[in-house]
């Protein structure tokens, strides 16, 4: 074998192997260094805050996550039928709720899988489809980390929605369905 050959066998085996790295750990990140630091942007919108420039797979659409890493999940737990016993029963958000063990070790995996570099206490991790709404707790489809400490403006469409869906203005499905679309702008027409 030539000494070319040989090298470029070596080449091979080692884009195999860094192939093989990559997929087995996805959130490996190289650091450009001669890129420049961009600076932050601001989200339009009703809370006006700013975010740093996001350079993960996932990007927030304004104040709205990605739709594609977070289309937000139901817990088929709950429907229609059962929302006097679930989700407008007293505690019952309180008694699904995830540990803040497994928030927290989600929040620290997403704010890398979204490209925030800032502080994690600016993020809340939260679920699109609110617990109060029937969303799945624990689904990481159904979880992001929110740029904005808690409580936001989020959390009173969730409120407004809840009593929505409970005095059956709503119904427990549009509820769902208008928060995971856009939930800046759920309450609108109700």
């Amino acid at each position: 074998m030539t000494r070319t050959t040989k090298t470029l066998l070596i080449n091979i085996v080692f884009i195999i192997l860094a192939i093989g790295v990559y997929k087995l750990f996805p959130n490996i990140r190289t650091k450009n260094l001669s890129a420049p630091t961009k600076s932050a942007s601001t989200l339009s919108g009703t809370i006006g805050a700013t975010v740093p420039e996001q350079t993960g797979q996932c990007h927030m659409n304004g104040e709205l996550p990605d739709a594609k890493c977070t289309p937000g999940v139901i817990d088929p737990r709950v429907v229609q039928s059962n929302i006097d016993q679930t989700i407008c029963a007293s505690g019952y958000s309180k008694s699904i709720r995830p540990p803040v063990s497994y928030t927290d070790s989600l929040k620290t995996q997403q704010m890398q899988q979204y490209g925030f570099t800032d502080s994690i206490r600016l993020h809340e991790e939260d679920h699109l489809i609110s617990l109060e709404l029937g969303g799945s707790p624990t689904d990481p489809k159904n979880i992001w980390p929110e740029p904005h400490a808690s409580p936001n403006p989020k959390d009173n469409v969730e409120d407004f929605l809840h009593a929505a869906v409970c005095n059956g203005r709503v119904s427990l499905h549009e509820a769902q369905q208008r928060i995971a679309v856009n939930w800046t702008t759920a309450e609108q027409g109700l």
